[in-house]
């Protein structure tokens, strides 16, 4: 083959590749691009799941000796678990708007009034409800087998006992709304707007957030949707339980199986049997107030 041609053929070949790799730098940024950004830093997205950096996910479960964690979490042998703590609330009164876009019919109207109080900076877990039992004050549960996610399918009557070892109690359906609304009256625990993936666990079964998910994610896997006094996933993740009033209780804050962008709002509510158990139910704990 004559110099020249060999030329064109490198060349040709060279074009081809070149080509090739655009192609597929393109894919894959498109392809990322489809994926929303859900967990915060510190954490990796693996499937419906944020884990521990360094972790891998084993039949739904982050698994191996994480070597980091998102924000307000702390890396054990276990994997993620959160720093948790107690978050002193002011209290007051605020109005709930009269109209909101998407759900005017469902939201009603009037004050949402709490004493001041401390709560529970995140979500019950599944390594403090352990420990409940081993101290004889709470009875077996079912559990995933990472400690750092909320403990759910327990009634509202186990979680009051849980609470009541803790020397607190359940929020009330008022407390556990201003705690999300604050004495602005939030739409969602954060702000008024910028319901997104990273700021919440929410969809992650049929989408758009995530696929296939058949339970919650780490409690405080996102940190950028905990309300500015200091309480994380007051939206999604699981809904919690509140005071029971007779047979029922007021579950507040969506979960992970939502879509609808209303059962996320601070104020939406839905009533649900006191001894009903859910694998998108759990809680969080109320104390008087330190000062």
């Amino acid at each position: 083959m004559a110099g020249a041609e060999k030329l064109r053929l490198a060349a040709a070949l060279g074009g081809a590749l070149g080509l090739g790799l655009v192609v597929v730098v393109l894919a894959v940024a498109a392809r990322e691009a489809r994926v929303p950004t859900r967990c915060g830093a510190g954490l990796v997205t693996l499937e419906s799941r944020c884990c521990g950096e360094g972790q891998r996910l084993e039949r739904g479960r982050c698994v191996g000796e994480p070597r980091a964690c998102a924000e307000g979490q702390r890396a054990t042998v276990a994997g993620c678990v959160p720093e948790a703590r107690r978050i002193e609330l002011a209290g007051g009164s605020v109005e709930r708007p009269p109209f909101d876009w998407d759900a005017p019919a469902s939201l009603g109207t009037g004050a949402v009034a709490a004493a001041p109080l401390s709560m529970d900076s995140h979500e019950v877990t599944e390594g403090e409800w352990t420990a409940c039992v081993a101290a004889g004050a709470c009875g077996e549960a079912p559990k995933a087998g990472e400690p750092g996610l909320p403990q759910t399918q327990i009634n509202a009557h186990e979680a009051a006992r849980f609470c009541q070892h803790r020397g607190g109690r359940l929020p009330t359906s008022a407390e556990l709304a201003f705690a999300a609304m604050g004495q602005a009256g939030r739409r969602y625990p954060w702000a008024n707007a910028g319901l997104v993936c990273r700021r919440a666990a929410f969809a992650l079964v049929l989408g758009p957030c995530a696929h296939g998910a058949v339970g919650p994610d780490l409690a405080g896997s996102h940190p950028e949707g905990r309300s500015p006094e200091g309480v994380h996933d007051l939206a999604g993740n699981v809904a919690e339980w509140t005071e029971p009033v007779g047979d029922f209780c007021e579950v507040r804050g969506g979960s992970f199986r939502d879509r609808s962008v209303t059962a996320l709002r601070s104020f939406s509510s839905r009533s649900v049997p006191a001894d009903a158990r859910d694998d998108a139910i759990g809680f969080r704990c109320v104390y008087a107030a330190e000062r």
